[in-house]
Order: C-alpha cells, then sequence, then structure tokens
C-alpha cells in the first residue's frame, strides 16, 4: 500500500484552513466513507481513523497498529447528535461534562447502541466517545458524514504520535492516508471518563483533569484500578491504554520521582548514571528532566560526552512537559538510547495524566528520592 501525505499548508502556516486545505480534507473523507484509513492531526494526538461503523475498518485500524482487537477504540464525532444516535443512555452527568467540555480532549464510555459494531468497541457492549476541538478533526469528520474510529496513530505500545513525520514513521505502507497539520497541541491523548455505570469513573486522565471534572460535576469521580498499576492477565480493558505496554520507547526506562520533596533529584539521576556506567559501561543513557533540574546537573558535572540530556519543559509550566513527552520519547530511540531516565512531577492537575503516560512507557519502573 503507498501511503499518500497531503500537507494541509494553509493551516500550518496561519491556522485557518483554506479552499486548497479544504480539498485535501474532501480527499481524506472519501477515503474514510470507503472503508479506508487516515491519520489526522486533533489536540491532543494523531488519530488514525476509520469510519466507526463499518466492522473491516475496524478490523484494519488494529491490523495496521498491530493493536490487540480486545482494546476498544475512541468514535469520534462532529456533532452533539451523533452522540445520541452511537449510545444507547445518556446519563445527566455526561450532558453536563459534554456541555462544559466538548469540543474538547475529553472522551466519554456509554452503552453502546446496536449501530456500532463489535469490532470497534473491542467485544464490549460500551462505546467510547470523543467530540474533538482541532478544526482539521471536526472538518474531516463533518465531511467523512460517519463517526470515525481513531486510536492515536502510531504503531502500537509506541509513544503517541504528535507530527505527520511520526505517523509516516510508523504507519506509511499500512494506511490509505496521513493529514498533515502540523503539531498537535496538547501532547496527550484525552481523559477518559466511564459513565456507564453507577457513577463517573476515571479510566485515563488527560487535559480535563480530575479537578476539573469534580468541579462540574460537584464530586470528584472515582478512579478505576488501572490508574495504580497494570491491570490483571484475563481482564478485558474498557478503554484504550490501560492494559498494555503503552507509550514506551525502545529502550528501558525509570522515573526519579520527588515525593518526599527533599531536592535530591539530580543527586538519584546522577547515581542511577554511575550504577548503568558501572553494570554496562558501553550503554548510551538518556536523561530527561525539567529546566530546573537539567541546571542542577550541570552543575554537579552531568557526564555530557556519550550521553543525552534533555529538557521537557519547566517546572512550572506542566503543558510544556505534556506537549514534549512523546516527542523526546521518540528522539530517544532516533538518537539509540541505550537506557532512559526521566524526572517525574506531582500528579495534581495535569501532572496525574503526564505521570499515567511516564509509568506506562517506563513499566511503572520508579525510583523516588
Amino acid at each position: 500500500m503507498n501511503t499518500k501525505l497531503l500537507t494541509l499548508h494553509s493551516y500550518i502556516k496561519t491556522g485557518t484552513l483554506d479552499t486548497e486545505d479544504l480539498e485535501k480534507i474532501e480527499e481524506a473523507a472519501k477515503v474514510l466513507r470507503k472503508g479506508g484509513l487516515v491519520a489526522f492531526p486533533t489536540e491532543t494526538v494523531y488519530g488514525l481513523g476509520g469510519n466507526a461503523l463499518y466492522k473491516d475498518a475496524s478490523k484494519h485500524i488494529y491490523e495496521a497498529k498491530g493493536r490487540p482487537s480486545d482494546n476498544p477504540l475512541i468514535v469520534h464525532i462532529s456533532d452533539l447528535s451523533q452522540m445520541e444516535q452511537i449510545a444507547a443512555r445518556i446519563p445527566e452527568s455526561a450532558r453536563l461534562m459534554a456541555e462544559a467540555c466538548w469540543p474538547g480532549p475529553l472522551t466519554m464510555i456509554f452503552p453502546k447502541a446496536d449501530c456500532i459494531p463489535r469490532e470497534t468497541t473491542g467485544g464490549l457492549d460500551t462505546v467510547a466517545v470523543r467530540f474533538p476541538s482541532h478544526p482539521v478533526a471536526m472538518e474531516l469528520i463533518r465531511r467523512a458524514k460517519v463517526p470515525v474510529a481513531a486510536p492515536s496513530a502510531n504503531l502500537s505500545g509506541r509513544p503517541s504520535t504528535t507530527t505527520a513525520r511520526h505517523c509516516l514513521e510508523d504507519l506509511s505502507g499500512r494506511v490509505d492516508m496521513i493529514l498533515d497539520g502540523g503539531s498537535c497541541d496538547i501532547g496527550l491523548e484525552s481523559t477518559i471518563l466511564d459513565m456507564s455505570g453507577d457513577q463517573p469513573r476515571l479510566l485515563r486522565p488527560g487535559a480535563v483533569t480530575r479537578e476539573m471534572i469534580a468541579e462540574i460535576l460537584g464530586t470528584v469521580p472515582a478512579e478505576d484500578v488501572a490508574l495504580k498499576g497494570p491491570l490483571a492477565p484475563g481482564v478485558k480493558p474498557k478503554a484504550p491504554g490501560m492494559k498494555y505496554r503503552h507509550y514506551a520507547p525502545k529502550a528501558p526506562m525509570v522515573i526519579v520521582t520527588d515525593r518526599e520533596g527533599n531536592g535530591k533529584t539530580a543527586d538519584t539521576i546522577l547515581r542511577l548514571i554511575h550504577e548503568k556506567e558501572t553494570e554496562q559501561p558501553e550503554t548510551r543513557i538518556a536523561v530527561i528532566c525539567t529546566e530546573e533540574c537539567q541546571q542542577e546537573l550541570l552543575q554537579k558535572g552531568f557526564p555530557v560526552e556519550g550521553h543525552i540530556l534533555k529538557t521537557c519543559g519547566s517546572r512550572k509550566n506542566k503543558d510544556s512537559i505534556a506537549h514534549n513527552l512523546f516527542e523526546l520519547l521518540r528522539e530517544m530511540d532516533e538518537e539509540d538510547a541505550g537506557f532512559i531516565i526521566t524526572e517525574g512531577c506531582s500528579e495534581e492537575d495535569l501532572g496525574q495524566a503526564v505521570m499515567n503516560r511516564m509509568k506506562k512507557a517506563a513499566a511503572w519502573q520508579i525510583v523516588t528520592t
């Protein structure tokens, strides 16, 4: 299969869609209507889209990603009325969330309507629904005239894609088309909130934070056990990213956290580097940390030669850390890192989502200072 790349030059340059951009989006919409696959930008990460009502399109998504077939796909809509068509029951709390957060980086889970095939839901009786705010995504779904099933546009287990270049790296020859709309704004996948039970349950944290949900609904959502560690064998995931290895670079990775607030993050990172150099002297070590930690590491003699030191942003700006995380993890592969050390962050607000992705990428390997 030859993968066609269509670049939306006006959108990338000005943030607006011109006639040429719209013609390219229409071409992509025709691919979706015919059962093909299109990677496209959203405000979170790039999605790999197929017709959510066409079971073979969902099968092709799983095949293209190498994704386990019991890992549900998120169905993207471009109008609130579509939610009524694909969800069998919508509680009032979900309508409150939709009014406050849609379009935006929130996915909600409902009992599914009969029109949604089980191939799209990973065999479950529930469906995950999202109304993205990205102009390209909204225009594509609107023109496709069907709800679009779209997990992240990457090979299963790899860091999610935040640029079209990343999509090409993973999916060239596996999908029909890629729409290049530039870099994604948020950089982490959407929040997933399960609204199919007696009370809202947070399955995956994102830019719609736990604190925001509590303010909208007047109660803190329950948190799924998957936020505390990997799901047990045999448990079917109810949403993407809950069970299988996700977001991971090729090299093993460990997170250093300062839960006690003792300010020894840099010291711990240097100790881990020394230990790895002693055990495996040929290993190229990469450190991903904040600007503050980077400065401290350099002051304490970070062994620059042969190793990698990258900053993900400031501790004062978790938005920048979220935006840069997946791109940095992919850079580690490009630079042949053999071992990766990342600095963790507090799990308040957006930090919960950042740490959720880091923990999965590191297979829950955490060192506390």
